[in-house]
């Protein structure tokens, strides 16, 4: 696992449950620190102490049969490029939860550092989970998410090796632009937080789904709505954030305020963030609806919704979050087209 954090965690701990060694490489040795006896302590959906092993350099990457990077996207620009230096052609990659098409970005170094890894990715993360001393809390492992691999004619030997540890939960998309256009998160997580900015301020405790309330799902939905109109223009189908959620959680409720409330009911939380060093903005709105509209641009797709709630995040932090994703200008997204995008992810 490239990553310490709750869902690197919990990917270790279904691993090993699936009768696999796991192991942790923390990019800067701080998110190991806590797992002194080599073990996990897993709470929540599934419970126990899982052994896993602590890599202490990077070059220990080339020895795994299956990599699994699990980021935050603010560390991409750091992580990846050292990542990909000790890749080696035969491994399976998979980028979990990836943004900013980061997977493109690390199977074309790899690349031209002289192997050919396959490399896999899903739009969302296979479980929830948070990182808590010692172990992890796992929440929930999804039951349906979509996954695409590059080279994309290579999809079905991804989805074997995935399944052998995670199970039959997985779906094939077409190409990762299609994954990374299906990740919901930025939408409604950047939405929640532009509506429960005070709450957010003022280290309020509020739960996520109670407070995504019908005007609040009204803004979801219209950035969701330019999300789904990106992705037609690249002759992509993702499904609707309503879909994504019945599918990731079962729940039958057509509408997403009706969803969210049936998900509180339910579930309670999850709490929403108490502090405005949060991933909603500060990974959500750069590397998620920053990218999006980048994409927009590329096909000539309107996105004002998208723009306008950029345009707000930058005025609430008086920062410059469109000037905050490195990737855009390492993937040359500025002078790409639709033709030349497509073709990269496809990479035949």
């Amino acid at each position: 696992m490239v990553g310490a954090g709750g869902i690197a965690r919990a990917y270790a701990v279904l691993a090993v449950r699936a009768g696999h060694e796991a192991a942790l490489w923390s990019p800067t040795g701080r998110g190991t620190a806590d797992l002194h006896q080599a073990t996990l302590d897993c709470a929540g959906a599934i419970e126990g102490r899982y052994p896993v092993s602590v890599l202490s350099e990077a070059s220990a990457l080339g020895d795994a049969d299956l990599v699994i990077v699990a980021l935050p996207a603010t560390a991409y620009a750091a992580v990846i490029p050292q990542a990909a230096r000790h890749l080696r052609s035969g491994q399976t990659v998979f980028v979990s939860g990836a943004l900013s098409l980061a997977p493109l970005w690390l199977a074309e170094l790899a690349t031209a550092a002289g192997q050919s890894p396959l490399v896999c990715a899903a739009g969302t993360t296979v479980a929830t989970a948070r990182r808590r001393d010692g172990g992890v809390a796992l929440m929930t492992v999804r039951t349906r998410l979509a996954i695409a691999a590059l080279p994309a004619s290579r999809a079905n030997d991804a989805l074997a090796t995935l399944r052998a540890i995670f199970g039959d939960r997985f779906d094939l998309a077409p190409s990762v632009l299609a994954v990374t256009l299906a990740n919901i998160n930025p939408v409604a997580h950047a939405a929640m937080a532009l509506t429960n900015f005070t709450r957010i301020e003022r280290a309020e405790a509020w739960p996520q789904y109670h407070y995504l309330t019908p005007a609040v799902a009204r803004v979801v939905e219209a950035m969701d709505g330019e999300r789904r109109a990106i992705a037609t223009a690249f002759d992509l189908s993702v499904t609707t954030i309503e879909q994504h959620f019945q599918r990731s959680f079962d729940v039958p409720q057509a509408t997403l305020a009706d969803i969210a409330a049936e998900l509180h009911r339910r579930r309670g939380g999850p709490p929403g963030p108490t502090t405005t060093d949060t991933r909603f903005v500060r990974e959500d709105v750069p590397f998620g609806l920053v990218f999006n509209a980048a994409l927009a641009r590329i096909v000539g797709v309107p996105a004002p919704v998208t723009e306008a709630a950029i345009t707000l995040h930058c005025a609430l932090y008086g920062e410059d979050f469109r000037a905050a994703n490195p990737l855009i200008g390492a993937l040359g997204l500025e002078g790409a087209t639709r033709e030349s995008l497509l073709a990269r992810v496809d990479r035949a």
